[in-house]
């Protein structure tokens, strides 16, 4: 700002004296030298003024006078970002589609042909909504599946009913389904169990394993599962691909070949599938 006012008094200076920075001639006849040197530092001057004017104005014109614009600039550069994000993702899901749902537990029919991906985690409120949605949406039609990416970012929170669906898996997709359902809706930790950090994780597990064991899996295996490298290979591709589409927090959805951070309605869900 210093810096534009300053240049702003040089041009008002040079527009009104500077004529007076040249050599003096004959008043009367200007040689055609003078005449030019003339209009070229009036030409610089009101180049000079326009400038600073322009630079003090606009900040204002944007912040006071009409800041609706400032609002559309930044939603046309997060719209062009998210195109382009959505443009990698389409290309992801096409070329990589079959990994991202290997290992991973899967709702719904899995043969349908439409795709759901959630990176979630039971421990997340937000998740905890958005898969009632998601359920409600599996419950009203046949041609959707979901794709369930545990991303475990809330330490023992997560990690063990995160490890448990996923090894769930190699013994039935059916009651890996089921168990995610199951730790969704219900509570697998108390605010006791919270109370001593050093054993919240082999108190969360434990009640898991009696989910587990409600649902028909073998829990010796599975405890067994979850330490092995399916387990670790799909951590790792929930990693990897959060990492390559900017996810920084749960839920986050891809709905066909679109990403939709946060928890978002039934309606906004069924309308992305329909696009």
């Amino acid at each position: 700002m210093t810096w534009t006012i300053l240049v702003l008094v040089v041009g008002i200076l040079l527009f009104l004296f500077g004529g007076m920075l040249l050599p003096k001639g004959d008043a009367k006849k200007p040689s055609a030298t003078n005449v030019f040197a003339h209009k070229s530092i009036k030409l610089i001057a009101v180049i000079l003024i326009a400038g600073s004017v322009c630079r003090l104005y606009v900040p204002y014109y944007l912040t006071a006078v009409n800041p609706i614009i400032v609002q559309e600039m930044v939603n046309g550069m997060q719209e062009q970002q998210q195109a382009e994000k959505n443009k990698h993702i389409r290309k992801m899901v096409r070329s990589e589609g079959d990994k991202m749902m290997a290992d991973a537990p899967v709702l719904g029919n899995r043969d349908a042909k439409k795709t759901i991906y959630v990176w979630t985690d039971f421990s997340c409120p937000y998740c905890r909504r958005v898969h009632s949605e998601l359920y409600r949406v599996l419950n009203e039609r046949d041609d959707v599946r979901v794709v369930v990416k545990n991303f475990s970012i809330h330490g023992p929170l997560s990690d063990g009913p995160a490890k448990a669906v996923i090894a769930a898996k190699l013994q039935s997709p059916e009651k890996a389904a089921e168990l995610t359902d199951m730790l969704m809706t219900r509570e697998f930790y108390t605010q006791d169990d919270l109370k001593d950090s050093s054993t919240i994780a082999e108190k969360v597990e434990a009640n898991v394993m009696k989910m587990a064991e409600e649902v028909g899996l073998d829990t010796e295996k599975l405890k067994e599962d979850m330490n092995g490298e399916v387990v670790a290979r799909e951590l790792r591709n929930v990693r990897d691909l959060a990492q390559e589409f900017e996810i920084s927090g749960t839920p986050f959805l891809i709905i066909g070949e679109k990403a939709f951070p946060g928890a978002i309605p039934y309606s906004q869900i069924n309308e992305a599938l329909e696009d």
